[in-house]
């Protein structure tokens, strides 16, 4: 089930989005720093993450699916935003360096072939960064933030299908431990939060984090080909006893 692109945007722009967009992006940097010369795309809704690299890449594009909806991105700058079907991309082969995914696959109906179509985009040295919220985290089973909306996913979830898809997994973060209390003074504390999840490894953290590469030799399976058996000596027929002597008996004089 998708959200509506309205609703999203009206979820970051109030306190608790803002608290989650401050935390989700630090994680984001964490892993990918200067992006300089790069071709990066956001698929979801990646707007409010992409703007960390919107002066540095080479070029920045947002594709929002179809079944979302699609605002217009930068506001006060030339749209780079565009309403796409999210598994069949209008772009070439090979065309992205960095692909941001954020309320993307948990959103997805197809996780499988969407990832694939993500593959076939992206450059041979390319890398992907998936949001993805933690099934074992308070964020997946709040149904008044984004991410509890759609399919929350373990990290082993995750992996399978990222090596179904050809991709490897190279690194985990996790980011929102703070609970999704969307009350003002609470939010104060947040900071508390997040810190001290971090340091003890928290399991119930509101999203994974992950970077994963292309495999550019993906894994093709072996079929066995069926063989024909070819005895190696052909069997020939033998005359029985007698029956030469009926052969001379039964010509015609």
């Amino acid at each position: 089930m998708s959200i509506d692109v309205v609703d999203l945007r009206n979820f970051y722009s109030q306190g608790l989005g803002i608290v989650a967009r401050r935390f989700i992006g630090r994680g984001i940097r964490a892993h990918w720093g200067d992006l300089s010369g790069l071709r990066v795309m956001g698929l979801g809704y990646a707007t409010p993450y992409l703007g960390l690299f919107r002066e540095e890449a080479e070029r920045c594009l947002a594709f929002m699916p179809a079944a979302q909806g699609v605002v217009k991105w930068p506001t006060e700058r030339p749209s780079l935003a565009a309403l796409v079907e999210a598994t069949e991309l209008p772009l070439p082969d090979s065309a992205l360096d960095r692909i941001l995914l954020v309320h993307a696959l948990e959103m997805a109906h197809d996780p499988i072939a969407l990832m694939r179509e993500i593959w076939r985009v992206l450059s041979p040295n390319g890398r992907i960064l998936a949001v993805v919220p933690n099934r074992r985290g308070l964020w997946a089973r709040t149904d008044t933030t984004p991410f509890g909306n759609g399919r929350p996913y373990s990290r082993p979830q995750i992996t399978h299908i990222l090596r179904e898809t050809w991709f490897t997994p190279n690194g985990w973060g996790e980011a929102l431990y703070v609970p999704p209390i969307p009350r003002g003074w609470f939010l104060q504390s947040a900071i508390a939060w997040e810190r001290a999840g971090a340091t003890i490894s928290a399991p119930f953290a509101g999203v994974h984090i992950v970077e994963a590469s292309k495999q550019v030799y993906r894994a093709i399976p072996v079929r066995r080909e069926s063989r024909k058996l070819v005895p190696s000596l052909k069997p020939v027929l033998a005359p029985s006893p007698g029956s030469a002597a009926r052969n001379l008996r039964a010509r015609p004089k």
